[in-house]
């Protein structure tokens, strides 16, 4: 099963676009939109895809996440997975908390908690040096669940003196709920110590000051998905990629995009990175060129810029981190079009909306990206230093980070108790519908010569 946090559509849509390098509303794919709170984001001048979706998301005043701390919803309790009969009565179970509480969507933390988060946790006992204080840093933490069951598991299974000398911090860009996680994990006094939260942007190098040169953690659950991205556009198999803007139409309403030859420096560096191990051989360009005049078609990619310019910033700040990082590798039934594009939807009344385009997010609406994982994890080379060494082909030196890519039900089949989220026929939810998900592991290490 793929998991997602509302009912899936399954409509499908063509995706040819039309040659003008600046696109009329007539013309586009996308139909005239009489944009809300979108036509405040791109003002008199046009914006990057990054910025527009940046602002969709996050502006203090009308972003998604900035004003809407239901939209990420915390169970009153734990589910008792061994009292549900099986697949069915967990689904029943699911929708009438879903009906209940009308959020947008639970996340696998909320949903297993307390077991999601000690999985979590014993993860970082069995390789963190315990010989030096234990520092935690979560990036958007949610409602405070994961780091509350990571607290909780290291105080009753972790030697005292590493529960005493711990350190957690919560970098959280939403006020709201920043003030939700320090009441959740302020249940226990003794977390309260030790936990405080830093509302602002980690992408931003200038928030971390002198940053954090001993071993640290670093978590990101279900992150990834939400960081900016850019969008690229190419009129064929062989044209150059060129960077999409979104700029306000001559009625000041509708958006539409604009496409500029390539500029930015974070775009650029994502296809570099991205077309590293593509075979550009004569004859394959050969190949290309003959199939884009027989079969032409418009190329679209999203870019995982956010997530580059976070790594880029972590990596400068806490060069000996360690990263643990959970999202979705696949998202079933995506409207947009593209090369890892995004779902974009908005719920209301129970009901959820899914979007055919990005620019009809108005500060109501959900744009999660999908994973490519095989990308996250050249993005994390590259940002470590370790892939701009091999330009210099006299270089030796090895990879300074290890990495792994695991399922989640492997991974939480190794660091978790998956016995405790089974229900009484067999049946276990984080370890059989969670097919789309995975884990990133990355910790430093000193293989350089």
């Amino acid at each position: 099963m793929l998991s997602r946090s509302r009912t899936l559509t399954t409509n499908k849509l063509a995706f040819f676009f039309h040659k003008p390098i600046k696109v009329d509303p007539s013309q586009s794919l996308f139909p005239p939109l009489q944009a809300l709170f979108s036509t405040h984001i791109v003002g008199e001048k046009p914006v990057l895809v990054r910025d527009f979706i940046r602002s969709a998301l996050y502006d203090p005043e009308h972003g998604y996440f900035s004003q809407r701390s239901g939209s990420v919803g915390v169970l009153e309790s734990s589910i008792k997975f061994n009292q549900i009969a099986g697949r069915k009565a967990y689904m029943k179970h699911l929708d009438k908390i879903y009906k209940q509480s009308d959020i947008s969507w639970f996340t696998p933390v909320e949903l297993f908690k307390p077991w999601y988060a000690h999985g979590i946790a014993e993860a970082i006992m069995r390789t963190a040096n315990l010989s030096v204080p234990l520092k935690i840093y979560e990036i958007g933490g949610g409602s405070g669940t994961c780091a509350k069951g990571i607290m909780d598991y290291i105080m009753l299974n972790a030697p005292e003196r590493v529960y005493n000398n711990m350190t957690y911090v919560s970098v959280e860009i939403s006020p709201s709920l920043a003030q939700i996680q320090k009441e959740t994990v302020g249940q226990v006094r003794s977390h309260s110590s030790k936990f405080r939260v830093e509302c602002r942007d980690a992408a931003e190098r200038s928030g971390w000051g002198h940053g954090e040169q001993q071993p640290c953690w670093v978590i990101m659950l279900e992150v990834l998905d939400n960081l900016p991205h850019d969008l690229i556009y190419s009129e064929n198999q062989v044209s150059p990629w060129m960077e999409v803007w979104v700029e306000k139409q001559n009625d000041r309403e509708t958006l539409s995009e604009l496409y500029k030859p390539l500029e930015d420096p974070l775009i650029t560096q994502c296809i570099e990175i991205m077309e590293w191990e593509k075979d550009h051989t004569q004859s394959s360009g050969k190949l290309r060129s003959i199939w884009s005049k027989v079969f032409p078609r418009p190329r679209r990619c999203w870019l995982p810029t956010g997530c580059m310019k976070l790594l880029e910033v972590l990596h400068g700040k806490l060069p000996k981190m360690s990263l643990i990082a959970s999202d979705f590798s696949f998202l079933p039934d995506v409207k947009i079009p593209g090369e890892r594009a995004p779902l974009v939807s908005t719920k209301k009344d129970g009901r959820s909306k899914d979007y055919s385009s990005y620019l009809e997010a108005k500060g109501d609406a959900d744009i999660f990206f999908p994973t490519d994982f095989l990308l996250l994890e050249r993005i994390d080379h590259y940002c470590s230093g370790w892939l701009k060494m091999l330009k210099d082909k006299s270089s030796k030196q090895g990879k300074k980070r290890r990495t792994i890519i695991l399922d989640s039900s492997s991974f939480m089949e190794e660091f978790g108790l998956p016995t405790k989220t089974r229900t009484k026929d067999g049946y276990n939810p984080l370890l059989d519908d969670f097919k789309n998900t995975k884990f990133y592991l990355s910790v430093p290490t000193h293989n350089t010569q």
